[in-house]
């Protein structure tokens, strides 16, 4: 059970944005307030950001510690390498044999020199994984999604979106001048009753929401939500980058419960589940040849390169022919909830993403460190990345994780927040 207890002023209140204030917002200001945050980090022993770590990522890793300069080895509960295959032998091996064929860069863009047989061969094959036509490749997940509202989003279009959609979507939405209409997370009363209000309108619309939310863990409605696009004429599109190889009876997301003409566009990144970098679009053929000569992230950024591209093409043969791999990280996740509830702390999960609400009153820098100090690599979330009264420590869950090395996270994360008075 968690314990109420009243606020106590300490460093860790303070977010980024209150140093930053100022009645004189220059650059020069703003640099000065965020050299002073980061040195209050530091001071404090609480600046855990950008851990330079010293190995691959797996689920014990060694990390340069940032408090003592030392060599450090840990257990990863804070990275998306959900299925483990960033150490993968086969994926290792197709990464070796491309560098010894292709090299390691295209150097140029997609439509002039930067597409390979490689290239092609992962487009088809992970269009046929989303149950799509056509697959449009880009150089990252966060391309992808300003490179296909800048070709198709217009002025005069109504655009539906979840609160809780990627800090990504909000960025590039920044840069499209449409009537944007966000709606409570995962509210279906809320996107009903704003779609309704521009029932009557002839404008073209559009519906976009993760298949699984990344701050959060949870799944979106796809099925009350198409069932809403069908009433209002909206077009849907699904951001799959944490569902994608998790969820669905073969792994391809949290669409795959929708018949292939619901959904116009499937998003995803292949910096989660596959453990690469990297986005894609999927859709029918017409969508994805528009985007392929009408989106300015697509057109001007430079190819993945044939290494990585063959390390996905590998990837994605293992998501499709070892199911173990998905079977463990759910098992792994529901082994990881049921513990935290034996131990009195509440959490729940629908994907590999297992939050812990951390409330304002507690000291989540503090909670981190001591986690961090006990070998525990976990992520602390804080304010503006989630509301300031959503804080939390988002543990990445990993299918190569053993009981063991959950059983220890565990029972730190019990010790650690009750000495916090988190519980009792």
């Amino acid at each position: 059970m968690y314990k109420e207890t009243k606020v106590q002023p300490y460093f860790d209140n303070i977010t980024l944005k209150d140093f930053i204030k100022s009645d004189n917002p220059s650059l020069e200001s703003r640099m000065k307030g965020l050299r002073s945050f980061t040195e209050e980090l530091f001071s404090h022993g609480h600046n855990l950001y950008r851990r330079e770590l010293l190995s691959a990522t797996d689920t014990v890793v060694k990390v340069k510690d940032p408090l003592t300069g030392l060599t450090k080895e840990m257990l990863m509960f804070g990275s998306n390498n959900y299925l483990g295959l960033a150490t993968h032998p086969t994926v290792e091996k197709a990464v070796m044999a491309a560098i010894a064929k292709y090299g390691v860069g295209m150097g140029g863009p997609p439509l002039l020199n930067g597409t390979s047989e490689l290239h092609n061969e992962l487009e088809t094959k992970l269009a046929a994984f989303k149950d799509s036509e056509a697959t449009l490749l880009f150089s990252c997940g966060f391309n992808a999604i300003g490179g296909w509202l800048n070709a198709m989003v217009r002025e005069e279009d109504i655009f539906f979106y979840d609160e809780y959609n990627h800090a990504s979507l909000h960025n590039a939405l920044l840069g499209v001048r449409c009537k944007k209409i966000p709606f409570r997370h995962n509210d279906m009363t809320d996107l009903r009753r704003k779609m309704e209000f521009y029932a009557d309108k002839v404008n073209e619309k559009w519906l976009v929401v993760e298949g699984v939310y990344s701050m959060d863990g949870d799944i979106a409605n796809l099925q009350e939500i198409s069932l809403l696009c069908d009433t209002y004429k909206a077009r849907l599109v699904v951001d799959d980058a944490h569902g994608t190889g998790i969820l669905g009876l073969k792994g391809s997301g949290a669409a795959e419960i929708l018949p292939r003409e619901k959904v116009f566009l499937h998003l995803g990144t292949f910096s989660k589940s596959f453990a690469f970098t990297g986005g894609f679009i999927c859709g029918s053929k017409d969508s994805i040849n528009f985007l392929r000569y009408l989106s300015p992230q697509y057109m001007f950024s430079a190819s993945l390169s044939p290494m990585v591209v063959a390390g996905l093409l590998a990837a994605l043969e293992i998501m499709q022919s070892d199911t173990s791999l998905r079977k463990n990280l759910i098992e792994n996740t529901n082994y990881f909830v049921n513990q935290l509830a034996l131990s009195g702390i509440e959490a729940t999960s629908s994907s590999a993403i297992v939050p812990i609400l951390v409330p304002q009153q507690y000291n989540l820098r503090e909670i981190a460190l001591k986690l961090h100090e006990r070998g525990l690599f976990i992520n602390a979330v804080e304010y503006p990345a989630v509301p300031i009264d959503k804080q939390r420590l988002r543990i990445s869950m990993m299918a190569t994780h053993t009981h063991e090395q959950i059983d220890k996270l565990v029972s730190n994360l019990a010790e650690v927040l009750r000495e916090a008075g988190m519980i009792t």
